[in-house]
């Protein structure tokens, strides 16, 4: 009788321990972190600093081409209710090249004359914090909806000679996003995802379509494009840009 008492206990010490140790690998993820990275082309990106007469409207990709530019951007998201999710990203942009300006150019306070090297930098990085909302869960569709506030710091100069000017701007920027996943079989999934505003002074539109292929539960790969458009038109600047994206991303939820 006490053998078989203490098969019994050691039988349901094992039991629990098999129930602890598998625990954390039936836990649904809360964390999901996305690293994407790519080349970027400008399709656009006119200047005109002040947006007065005595700045000159020029375009900024005539002088530093059209790309591609190394891009890449990092996006961390937790799921801390199972509706209700919160996305850190940051998006760091910038091109730094040399060429000839088309035309003389009167830009921050700066005189730049046609035909001589210049250096133009632009620079756009951005920090958000999105909160969505998951309104709708079906069998083929999920998507989500929800704010974001964005922090842009941004920069462009113009250097040729011993002259140069630039421009500078941090500003808060709130947006609304909207997340989109539709299944296409087992493993396969359309994924789209958008961030954007039309304010009367500018607009700001951050679009990606992308193919993801689940690796494992826990590892997802993604292939597609993606769109940053937007700028601002008001007494001191005007600013717009166009810049498409060819971009990859791993997914690890956690």
């Amino acid at each position: 009788m006490f053998k078989a008492i203490k098969v019994s206990v050691i039988l349901t010490i094992l039991a629990g321990g098999t129930a602890v140790a598998a625990e954390p690998r039936d836990r649904v993820p809360n964390f999901s972190l996305e690293v994407e990275a790519g080349a970027a082309w400008q399709s656009r990106n006119d200047v005109q600093i002040p947006n007065n007469a005595s700045g000159t409207r020029f375009a900024l990709d005539n002088l530093t081409g059209s790309g591609p530019y190394p891009a890449a951007r990092l996006m961390l998201s937790y799921a801390f209710k199972p509706k209700h999710e919160l996305r850190f990203l940051y998006a760091p942009f910038s091109i730094d090249e040399t060429g000839v300006l088309d035309k003389n150019v009167e830009f921050a306070g700066g005189a730049f004359a046609q035909g001589l090297q210049t250096q133009g930098s632009y620079r756009f990085d951005s920090y958000r914090l999105t909160y969505r909302y998951l309104f709708h869960d079906g069998p083929d569709w999920r998507w989500k909806a929800g704010i974001t506030a964005k922090i842009r710091d941004a920069k462009i100069e113009l250097r040729q000679g011993g002259t140069s000017a630039y421009d500078s701007n941090v500003g808060l920027v709130p947006l609304v996003n909207l997340y989109g996943e539709r299944s296409l079989g087992e493993h396969w999934r359309f994924i789209f995802d958008f961030d954007g505003l039309i304010g009367p002074q500018g607009r700001a539109f951050d679009m990606a379509a992308k193919l993801g292929y689940d690796i494992t539960p826990n590892w997802t790969a993604t292939a597609g494009y993606r769109v940053l458009e937007g700028g601002a038109d008001n007494k001191s600047v005007y600013a717009f840009a166009w810049i498409n994206y060819a971009v990859l991303s791993m997914i690890y939820k956690f």
